[in-house]
């Protein structure tokens, strides 16, 4: 049974940093890219970032690009999202995600 459980969210003021972390269990980790999408609220879930399974590659929405991190430790069966110079249009409920199947989220909230 696949479980991915999203932790690490929280209140920070703009500017500051964030890490997510997901834990995953059930599948073969270390055999599947990764994704992080988000959902802020009255809107659709965007998707935020992707890992391939070995970590060498990674993309970015356009809205995240150069301030958001991906990685993931398959030995730990980890995936992580860093997040720094937040803004408030960050704040959302962030949830990993992997071949159709979806964490509970971790709500982020940027607010002075």
């Amino acid at each position: 049974q696949v479980h991915l459980v999203e932790s690490g969210g929280g209140l920070v003021q703009p500017g500051g940093s964030l890490r997510l972390s997901c834990a995953a269990s059930g599948f073969t980790f270390s055999s599947y890219g990764m994704s992080w999408y988000r959902q802020a609220p009255g809107k659709e879930r965007e998707w935020v970032a992707y890992i391939t399974h070995g970590g060498r590659n990674t993309n970015y929405a356009e809205s995240v690009k150069g301030r958001f991190a991906i990685s993931r430790d398959n030995a730990k069966k980890t995936l992580y999202l860093q997040m720094n110079s937040l803004k408030p249009d960050d704040t959302a409920v962030y949830y990993c995600q992997y071949s159709g199947y979806w964490g509970q989220g971790t709500q982020v909230t940027v607010s002075s």
